[in-house]
This record gives structure tokens, sequence and C-alpha cells, in this order.
């Protein structure tokens, strides 16, 4: 069995890469770490973990990071640039959750992130944790960079046409909506049930700092300058993200449809649904899976993507064992074979 740590074990993210790996059946997480619950028993903090672990938090410093195979960073930004190179060094693989090593150029990077980075070496070695799209440099990697949940939906949506000549790549636009649970576990005002409830409402509409990540890949794979426009909301629910995409169409394509079913055939965490289907969130709560429908309405010039994901999942903690996997050597989709929640 592979030893797991779980920095910051005390998050969504947290607790949910607990949920998923309790019954991995080739790693055993021996250590989670909380500077603010050292000492506390996690299924007392998470009783939806009662009967499913024995640990207890324990305060970063001291716990034995240094014998894990994999050691996963749940944390907010920049602590991982911190922290992470110790283990490094040792030899011990790192999967970030936080966007610490995701955009590689350091001052697009400072510009979002309000700081400085620690660790530019890092930076340029980190793997980034799309599976769809870079699998074997996962696999050999020592750091993968998880990517952003917003970034998962929305770019797993425009991947498959992302190159070709009827696309108009300057104009496209990605208007997504993502529940409370994106916003961490925190006390805010904005994700009160008096605030966030029965109601609609856009943020970061003049920048989000998912957009360079978003443009960042797809300018890699479409060899070209990417036109983005990124607008997120936050929609009265807990989990979930749906990105409906729109790509400007500049000619006549090929079968859509077809496209997009043959780039995911293989893809195990890739649901391309039938002609004329309409994904819900509710349809992949709780699992790894992200699902899509393409349409052209009208058979306009216009293409219409909706995708949708859990975004503590395939958005976050799934998608981070699914790269766990890949470096490991285990199956990919070892613990993640879930049947989404319903109702």
């Amino acid at each position: 069995m592979k030893k797991i740590g779980i920095v910051g074990g005390t998050g969504y993210t947290g607790v949910e890469l607990m949920r998923l790996l309790a019954h991995h059946p080739d790693v055993e997480v021996v250590a989670m770490t909380s500077r603010g619950e050292a000492g506390r028993r996690v299924d007392d903090l998470y009783p939806s973990l009662r009967g499913h672990t024995d640990l207890v938090f324990s305060e970063p410093g001291q716990a034995d990071l240094a014998a894990c195979d994999l050691v996963f960073f749940a944390t907010p930004n920049g602590i991982a640039m911190r922290e992470a190179p110790a283990l490094l060094e040792q030899g011990v693989r790192v999967i970030d959750l936080a966007a610490d090593f995701r955009l590689k150029d350091l001052d697009v990077w400072s510009r979002w992130y309000g700081m400085e980075h620690a660790s530019p070496d890092w930076v340029a070695q980190a793997a980034y944790g799309l599976p769809e799209l870079y699998r074997d440099e996962i696999r050999g990697a020592q750091l993968v960079a998880n990517p952003g949940c917003h970034v998962t939906a929305t770019t797993l949506a425009i991947l498959p046409v992302m190159g070709a000549e009827w696309v108009e790549h300057d104009r496209i636009v990605a208007d997504t909506k993502s529940g409370a649970s994106g916003a961490g576990r925190s006390a805010a005002v904005h994700t009160l049930m008096a605030e966030a409830g029965e109601s609609v409402r856009t943020y970061a509409a003049a920048g989000h700092r998912h957009q360079p990540e978003i443009r960042q890949t797809l300018t890699a794979v479409a060899e070209r300058e990417i036109g983005l426009t990124f607008v997120p909301h936050l929609v009265p629910m807990v989990r979930g993200i749906e990105s409906t995409v729109y790509l400007p169409l500049a000619g006549e394509p090929d079968d859509l449809q077809q496209r997009y079913e043959r780039y995911y055939a293989e893809e195990p965490f890739v649901d391309v649904m039938p002609p004329n289907s309409h994904p819900e969130t509710r349809s992949v709560r709780g699992n790894n899976l992200c699902r899509m429908a393409v349409h052209r309405p009208l058979d306009g010039p216009m293409l219409v993507v909706s995708s949708v994901i859990d975004n503590l999942v395939k958005g976050a903690a799934g998608q981070a064992v699914q790269n766990m996997n890949l470096m490991l050597g285990c199956p990919e989709t070892a613990g993640l074979d879930l049947v989404a929640l319903s109702p």
C-alpha cells in the first residue's frame, strides 16, 4: 500500500480527498494536517467519515510527510510553493490542488495572485494535471499542478475544436455557473444561505484568475493566441459547475457530434451525451465525470457546448486522485468508479 499525506485536511477538498481515498484499493492515508484542528479526530470534525478513518489531525511540522509516497496540498494559494519543495527534494511526489504551480508565466501569476513566487524552479518542472491532455507527463512527474474547477469544465468543452480552421479562436466566450462550495469552507457573507439563496449573481466579470489558466492550455493546443471572455456566476447550490461555451464559426465545420465523440472515446471520465441533450450538474454530483453536450443552434454560425462537473470531484479532489493513480501506477479509475447521487 502506498502511503498518502494530506496537507490542509479541514477544507472541502481535504475531506473530499479523504472520502475518495478511504476505500482506494492501493493507498492508505497516514497523515492529515491542520494547524487549527491539530489533536482532533478527523471523524469528529467530519462525521461522514466515521467508521472510515481513525486519523487525528496533526500539526504540519509534526507529521512525518517525508515518509509518504505522495502528498496532496489542499491548502490556500501560496502555501505549497513554500512548503512543498522540502518534500520534493526528499523524493516525495506532490499534487497541489491550489494555483501555485499552474501558470508557467510567473509575471502573470504574480499579477493575478498578488505575491512573488517562492519556487520558480519547481513551476518549470510541474506537470499540468489535466489527464485528458497530459496523461504521459503526469505519469512521470514528481509535481503536478491540479487544474482549477472552472478551468476543467471549460477547457474540456473546448479542446476538441482547438486548431480547427473553422473556429474563430479570438472570440471564444465561456459563461460558467458554480455552487457555493467553490468559495471554500471559510465563512463569508456572500455565501451565507440568506445571501446566496434564491439569487444568481455574476462575479469577477472584469477578469478572473482562471482565465489565464484556460488560455495557457488552449494556446498551447491551438498553437495560436486565444481570445477568451470568461464570466463566472454564483448560483444557489452547494456542488457543481456548468460551463456554457460559445465558439463562433468562421466556416463550415465537420460533424461536431462525431468530432467530440471521437476525441473523448477512450476517456474514462468524459461523457459526450447524444444530440439535443442538456447535461445537468446533479447528474455528476459526487462523481468524477465531466458530462457535455454539443449544439449548433439553428445550424447557424455558433458552436455551443454545455459542460458539467462536480467542482469538488472532477474540479478538485477527484481529478487529483486521478492524477495520483497515474503517478503511482494504479489503474486510472481506482477509487473513482462512482455513481452520481440522485436526487
